[in-house]
């Protein structure tokens, strides 16, 4: 690979690094070409961008992105590559691995970043796999919020008929 071809595709690997904020870093090798062909179907089903690129490459897309990434460095070593997800599914990779490694023990998880906070290590899969996205926690506060005006509607709702019976039984007695 010449000098312009590699500046060129640290340029766009810089672009899909800024496209796509959620990303994870694995090492995928040690692997079969079976297992990576059917790592990258899993990931084309999944919606899910895998590439493959040298360490120093991803090393320099990083720097050049901006942004504090010093801490992914140390990951990357060894064979990687890496998947990136969306904003709405930050999870979907670490969910994607999981199911994968049912069959295979490969590949492992050396780092991720989700929103600039960085995962480090294989055991923090599960950690990631619960991960809620930006909707979700969005709904949950809305239904927190809706949750206290929901009772007392309902509280004067209930009471308006107790009260409007009992204002009915007093007027009954009085006659």
């Amino acid at each position: 690979m010449t000098k312009e071809e590699k500046i060129q595709l640290v340029n766009e690997l810089a672009d899909t690094f800024r496209a796509y904020p959620n990303f994870y870093i694995v090492d995928a090798g040690g692997m079969t070409v079976e297992q990576v062909n059917a790592l990258r179907r899993k990931c084309f089903e999944t919606n899910i961008k895998m590439q493959t690129v040298k360490n120093t490459l991803i090393r320099k897309a990083l720097e050049q992105v901006g942004g504090d990434y010093s801490e992914l460095y140390d990951a990357l070593k060894e064979p990687s590559s890496v998947f990136f997800t969306t904003a709405e599914t930050p999870n979907l990779p670490a969910k994607m691995l999981k199911e994968f490694r049912r069959t295979s023990e490969r590949p492992k998880l050396k780092a991720a970043c989700i929103d600039f906070a960085v995962f480090k290590g294989d055991d923090q899969i599960d950690g990631l796999i619960n991960l809620k996205t930006k909707a979700d926690l969005i709904g949950e506060v809305i239904g927190l919020l809706q949750s206290p005006a929901q009772q007392v509607i309902s509280a004067l709702q209930s009471g308006g008929a107790t009260i409007a019976g009992l204002v009915k039984t007093l007027s009954e007695r009085e006659e």
